[in-house]
């Protein structure tokens, strides 16, 4: 049963936390930048990626989307190694070369007006059962109904290539989470606090699978208690695109 569409609509997250004052306001390309590296940290220090793994972008405004660069840790970046580029994937500004798999970011944003933020990662478990050719699409846990929905399975491609783009085509308009065979999780919301804490659910539910797995008595919700989450969703804060 799919019921990500039932969920994709909620109230507003709280701001983000502003840059400490320097002498001169900061304009809103700096609290990007800011953004952009404190996500990548947290993204490392979860051990959601590793080495130069994963990356993530917010959308500026409708002409430019700000990247991160590629061959970086996303532990180590700097705000100066951010790179702004234009829908079409080429350079505006930034001293380094953009993720190699800008396009996957630009295609989510072709096709989603209503996200502003992506983000792309190799969680351990999550990316365990895109390896395992599993979808995290079973309604074992009520939170994850509310927050988050139906995590499928984008068939594999190559890395960086448009076939890439491609086989998450089918799955962007209605889902936020998608699993990428044998490759890792890409997330997207309203922005990139949205877009990061959806990646920490994927990786959280797909712990809680492969542990009601393992126990071998997974029991998923039937559709009358399916139904009353989607009814009681209303009451829950941070469910926004």
């Amino acid at each position: 049963m799919s019921y990500i569409k039932k969920i994709l609509e909620g109230a507003t997250l709280l701001p983000f936390v502003k840059l400490p004052f320097t002498g001169r306001s900061p304009s809103p390309d700096d609290q990007v930048r800011h953004d952009l590296v404190e996500f990548g940290r947290m993204l490392h220090t979860q051990g959601f990626v590793a080495a130069t793994d994963g990356n993530l972008s917010v959308r500026l405004d409708r002409d430019r989307v700000m990247v991160t660069p590629t061959g970086v840790s996303k532990g180590m970046m700097r705000p100066e190694e951010m790179v702004v580029v234009d829908m079409d994937g080429n350079r505006i500004s930034g001293c380094c070369s953009p993720t190699s798999e800008i396009l996957m970011h630009l295609t989510i944003y072709s096709m989603r007006p209503d996200v502003g933020a992506v983000v792309h990662a190799h969680p351990c478990t999550a990316t365990a059962f895109a390896s395992a050719g599993l979808a995290l699409d079973e309604p074992l846990c009520s939170e994850v109904v509310v927050t988050l929905g139906e995590v499928p399975l984008a068939p594999y491609a190559t890395t960086g290539t448009v076939e890439l783009s491609d086989s998450l085509r089918p799955f962007i308009p209605d889902h936020n989470a998608i699993l990428m065979a044998n490759h890792g999780v890409v997330t997207y919301g309203h922005d990139l606090r949205r877009a990061y804490l959806r990646m920490e659910a994927v990786e959280h539910f797909a712990k809680i699978v492969l542990a009601a797995r393992q126990l071998g008595c997974a029991r998923s919700l039937d559709d009358d208690q399916l139904e009353k989450l989607f009814e009681a969703r209303s009451r829950y804060a941070g469910n926004t695109h």
